[in-house]
């Protein structure tokens, strides 16, 4: 029974091929009443329809539109601050008072540690009162001179003139010592870490503390030699850093290598961010992004875009036939590809099916076949 149904399925598939290609017998006609003109008609109808698809190639058709493309490099970089500080001691002392909080906002000229300075005091005193005693000599015998007093010769008088000014010198230079048993900030900034204590030791040449200005930082990147073309002083980059993700901090571009370095074939550029609210520390790593937009370029997608030993092309289409045109890639992303052609904007395009066509073929748009 089951072969019999698949024998005659077969047989009904087979009738139906026949008819559709040949036609309805003329027996079969009479058989069943039908007008022989009418059939013969609409088969004819069938394949003058089948025959003028056979010479038309279905294929999409756009426009040909312009785009600008954006050009984006990414790279790695560090950030340093502005400004920073390593504070040395220029003296050596015991430590009478420390004044360093970690993480701690100084001004210029503030004091962050001081050295015992009971001796450059002293000295100070000294220098001060033989400068005093200098002073009041040289202003008797200015006064004896001006009232003619003889015995004030000029000899003495300059003299005294001298021992006035190297008096001034020495009070300047104990004064001198003195400020330099106090270390203070040099620039204003905030405090790094200490491990300084009161009545430790200061040898001439041991770190105090590191200050930082970081109301502005620097990142520090390389750009490839490729990418060189795409620096420029001012240029705006964007920085991100995995510390605050999905937040992007501008910057601008401030400085950048002349050379390349010959090992890694790419430039150091370093560019400015303003940093006012401090959430951006030196040594945090960045990711950079530079994006320059280019002038429009034709865009094609890349099933438009057929391949020979004369190199790339597209096809045009006119008064219903295509015909190829050369095409140079410039850039690519994802289907999309920016071109330079000679084909104008808004022309015709093939841009799908087009690996099946030849010059001259006559094509048709899907979306009027489909209607």
């Amino acid at each position: 029974m089951r072969k019999l149904s698949v024998l005659l399925a077969s047989a009904g598939i087979l009738c139906a091929a026949y008819v559709f290609s040949f036609g309805v017998p003329e027996p079969l006609k009479l058989t069943f009443g039908m007008d022989v003109a009418e059939l013969e008609e609409q088969r004819q109808d069938r394949g003058g329809r089948g025959e003028r698809g056979a010479q038309e190639t279905i294929v999409v058709m756009k426009p040909l539109a312009a785009r600008a493309y954006n050009l984006v490099l990414s790279t790695i970089g560090t950030a340093t601050s502005l400004r920073s500080v390593e504070l040395v001691s220029g003296v050596s002392g015991e430590i009478m008072d420390v004044s360093i909080d970690a993480n701690g906002v100084v001004a210029a000229g503030d004091v962050l540690v001081q050295l015992d300075n009971r001796a450059e005091q002293l000295a100070l005193n000294a220098a001060s009162a033989e400068h005093q005693q200098a002073q009041d000599l040289f202003d008797r015998y200015e006064t004896l001179r001006n009232n003619g007093n003889s015995t004030i010769t000029d000899i003495i008088f300059v003299e005294t003139e001298v021992d006035l000014k190297l008096a001034k010198i020495n009070v300047d230079v104990a004064q001198n010592a003195l400020d330099a048993r106090a270390i203070t900030a040099t620039i204003d900034g905030t405090l790094g870490l200490s491990d300084l204590h009161v009545g430790d030791y200061l040898s001439v040449g041991d770190a105090v503390v590191t200050i930082n200005d970081s109301t502005v930082i620097v990142a520090e990147f390389e750009v490839p030699e490729r990418s060189i073309a795409l620096l420029e002083a001012g240029k705006t980059v964007q920085i991100g850093t995995p510390t605050y993700a999905g937040r992007v901090f501008d910057g601008v571009i401030t400085a950048f290598d002349t050379t390349l370095d010959p090992t890694s074939r790419s430039a150091t550029v370093r560019a400015r961010i303003d940093n006012p609210d401090g959430a951006l520390i030196a040594g945090m790593t960045f990711t950079v992004r530079i994006v320059e937009k280019t002038d429009p370029l034709p865009v094609v997608p890349a099933t438009a875009i057929t391949w020979s030993r004369d190199g790339a092309k597209i096809w045009v289409v006119e008064d219903g036939s295509v015909s190829p045109h050369a095409i140079a890639i410039r850039y690519r992303n994802g289907t999309r590809v920016w071109v330079e052609t000679d084909v104008p904007l808004d022309a015709t395009i093939v841009t799908e099916g087009a690996a099946k066509l030849r010059a001259g073929t006559a094509v048709t748009d899907a979306a009027g076949a489909e209607r």
